[in-house]
């Protein structure tokens, strides 16, 4: 039986210590995650990112009414976003119904309720920004970087902005998910 532990423990323990490799340490994340806010708002926006077991955590307490989320490693590709603060337990809810197993469509349904009963607070209008770009191997910087927009307005419709509620040209807004909870409005300017 001691045997067959520490057999387990030779085979867990360097697949730990690989996770934790994969991490990009806190400085990059951070560095990284603030490049989706506003530049006046980077020094002292609150950040989210993964510790070196991969966990979801706060890097760095912030002063100011952003809040940045890390490049999640496990995901392919590059994507930080930054939104209000006032979006944070709307966030914070959909991960941890996403934690649970939940899958898009039921997160968003259940959001819906929850906004519409009360027990869920949805600012009536807030900022986010999500930013994608590629990852150069050599010098870890973020290229070919490209930002979209999104303004809440939960409930708009068509009708209430004048905005149309399908997908228009980039660097046109158009109105996402009308007369839901999740009313947006996107703005995805040309690539360059």
């Amino acid at each position: 039986m001691r045997q067959l532990l520490i057999y387990t423990m030779l085979l867990i323990i360097p697949f730990s210590c690989a996770k934790g490799q994969d991490i990009p340490n806190a400085e990059w994340q951070i560095k990284t995650a603030v490049l989706a806010a506003p530049e006046e708002y980077r020094a002292a926006s609150k950040v989210y990112g993964y510790d070196n077991n991969g966990d979801f955590t706060t890097l760095r307490e912030g002063s100011n009414a952003y809040i940045c989320l890390a490049d999640d490693p496990i995901k392919k590709g590059f994507s930080t976003a930054a939104y209000h603060k006032d979006l944070d337990a709307f966030m914070a809810r959909g991960r941890a119904l996403k934690a649970k197993g939940k899958d898009g469509t039921e997160i968003f349904d259940i959001r819906e309720e929850e906004v519409k009963s009360g027990k869920l607070k949805m600012p009536d209008k807030a900022t986010l920004a999500v930013l994608t770009g590629d990852i150069d191997p050599e010098t870890k910087t973020i290229e070919n970087s490209y930002t979209r927009y999104v303004f809440y307005v939960p409930f708009a419709t068509g009708e209430s902005t004048g905005l149309p509620e399908t997908a228009t040209p980039p660097g046109q807004p158009w109105l996402m998910n009308a007369g839901t909870h999740r009313a947006h409005i996107m703005i995805t300017p040309p690539k360059k």
